[in-house]
């Protein structure tokens, strides 16, 4: 019986570390020029050699990005992981910030929901959009932004 080799691989071109962390090659890219993902040396044939670690860094970029993290706060992330004189303490920092930011931006969601509740209960819907309560509420807004 023939076994299969499942060694990881001492390296990985630019489209197998893209499958192995389930993004798009640009992205992989686009990291590299964020300055995410270090710039990878290149085999003869002008291939990327990608460390099998990358994977994982890749990942990481982008759980942090599922939890509202910025790419500029992930590389903050990712230099206190490697910063002997940081702590715990520095990382739920930066986690806590994050939360009262997304805190923020919900309760300000919630209040434009409200207000757009408010609006459009004006409108029943029917005639003209010359007569759009809807319409002329925003041409209000932007008369009075305007007078201000």
């Amino acid at each position: 019986m023939q076994t299969e080799d499942v060694t990881e691989p001492s390296t990985l071109k630019i489209g197998e570390l893209a499958r192995a962390a389930d993004v798009g090659v640009e992205t992989i890219r686009y990291y590299e020029r964020r300055g995410l993902l270090a710039q990878p040396p290149r085999r003869t044939s002008g291939y990327r050699q990608y460390p099998p670690q990358s994977v994982r860094r890749v990942r990481f970029i982008r759980r942090a990005q599922t939890l509202g993290f910025t790419l500029k706060e992930i590389q903050e992330l990712l230099a206190l992981r490697v910063d002997d004189d940081r702590t715990c303490a520095d990382v739920r920092a930066l986690a806590r910030a994050k939360l009262e930011d997304i805190e923020r931006r919900v309760a300000e969601l919630q209040q434009m929901g409200r207000a757009l509740e408010r609006v459009a209960r004006r409108c029943r819907g029917r005639g003209p959009t010359s007569e759009c309560p809807i319409l002329e509420v925003l041409d209000e807004e932007e008369a009075a932004d305007a007078e201000g």
